[in-house]
């Protein structure tokens, strides 16, 4: 069973029905004894990095999310779920889960390409480059070279450290739009609404035994 972290940030139905739509079984919910009990991990969201964490916080969720990286769970992070697992988000200066090391930027007002200037939020269908191919991760394995996949964000990750990121994106900079180590990987981008591609990731998630080569 895959669990869904419920902490009442947006987008966890979508998640819930790519994976039905995978006849995947999962549960969307905030008992850490239910998620414990799944063999994966999904952390979406979308939303604010201060709000997010707050509700963590309330919740006791923090503390269970660092511990399911330690103990080798399979975890995946989606957009928020992945921008609060770093150490800070300039969005709202929050402190964040501190999972990886590293923070969250916003995209600098003046962003541009080509010499006409691009909108924020990054809003709408871009490239990743997976590092080392998409055969680089188990989770991107067999994912088309060409597609493409949905991003929704005025936030970016930053690692500290860039062994850390395992895709790129280009949009006026280049920016780690997916980031892995071990039992942990996380993506900037929506899988649950990037069609085939994204479902080929989830797919892969939910098979994925949480090792990779480093």
């Amino acid at each position: 069973m895959i669990g869904i972290v419920d902490y009442r940030a947006g987008n966890l139905t979508s998640v819930a029905r790519a994976l039905e739509s995978l006849n995947e079984t999962c549960i969307v919910t905030n008992d850490s004894k239910l998620l414990d009990d799944a063999t994966h991990i999904i952390f979406p969201g979308v939303g604010a990095a201060g709000a997010a964490m707050t509700n963590l916080r309330e919740s006791g969720l923090d503390l269970h999310l660092r511990r399911w990286v330690r103990e080798g769970k399979p975890i995946l992070g989606i957009c928020l779920g992945t921008q609060v697992i770093f150490d800070r988000s300039e969005e709202d200066d929050t402190p964040c889960l501190g999972i990886v090391p590293g923070e969250v930027k916003r995209f600098p007002a003046d962003l541009r390409e080509g010499g006409q200037p691009l909108k924020i939020p990054h809003m709408g269908w871009n490239g990743v480059f997976f590092q080392g191919g998409r055969e680089g991760h188990p989770v991107f394995a067999g994912i088309p070279a060409e597609a493409e996949f949905y991003f929704v964000h005025s936030y970016y990750p930053a690692p500290a450290d860039e062994a850390w990121a395992v895709g790129w994106t280009d949009y006026g900079i280049r920016f780690c739009s997916a980031v892995g180590r071990g039992n942990l990987v996380a993506v900037q981008f929506h899988p649950e609404k990037s069609g085939r591609p994204g479902l080929i990731l989830l797919a892969n998630f939910c098979r994925w035994g949480g090792t990779h080569a480093e």
